[in-house]
C-alpha cells in the first residue's frame, strides 16, 4: 500500500526539510547563493552542494540555528506581505525600525536575529 502524504513527511528527515525549505525560501526572495552562505555560516561551495541535494544542514552545528531562523524570517515577512515581489522589495528597501536595508542586515548573525524579532513583532500587529 503506497505511504500517504501525511506519512511520508512525518517518516522524513528534518535535515532534509530544513535544507530544501532554506533553498526554496531563498529562492522566493531571490537570495544570491553568496547571501546564503554568510547567512548560514557555510561556504559558498557547501551551498551549491546544499542546492545539488549533495549535503544537508547538519544539527548539531550552528548552521541548524542559522537556517532556523532564516525560515522564521521568511515565514513571518510571508504571513505579512504574502506576495514574492512585496518580500523582495521589503528585504531591499532601507528600514527605519531596523536602521538598514533587510538583506543587507540579514548576512550577519546579529542583523538576521534583529530582522527576525522585527517581523516577529510585526506579524503581532497584524
Amino acid at each position: 500500500m503506497p505511504k500517504t502524504s501525511l506519512q511520508t513527511a512525518s517518516t522524513a528527515q528534518p535535515a532534509a526539510v530544513l535544507s530544501k525549505a532554506v533553498t526554496r525560501a531563498a529562492d522566493l526572495l531571490d537570495l544570491p547563493r553568496s547571501l546564503l552562505a554568510r547567512v548560514l555560516g557555510v561556504s559558498a561551495s557547501t551551498v551549491i552542494r546544499l542546492y545539488a541535494g549533495e549535503y544537508q544542514l547538519d544539527q548539531k552545528r550552528k548552521e541548524w540555528e542559522f537556517a532556523l531562523l532564516f525560515i522564521r524570517a521568511f515565514r513571518s515577512l510571508d504571513s505579512i506581505v504574502g506576495e514574492e515581489g512585496t518580500a523582495r522589495k521589503w528585504l531591499a528597501s532601507h528600514n527605519r525600525g531596523l536602521n538598514g536595508r533587510p538583506v543587507d542586515l540579514i548576512g550577519t548573525t546579529e542583523g538576521l536575529v534583529r530582522v527576525v524579532q522585527y517581523l516577529d513583532a510585526s506579524r503581532g500587529l497584524v
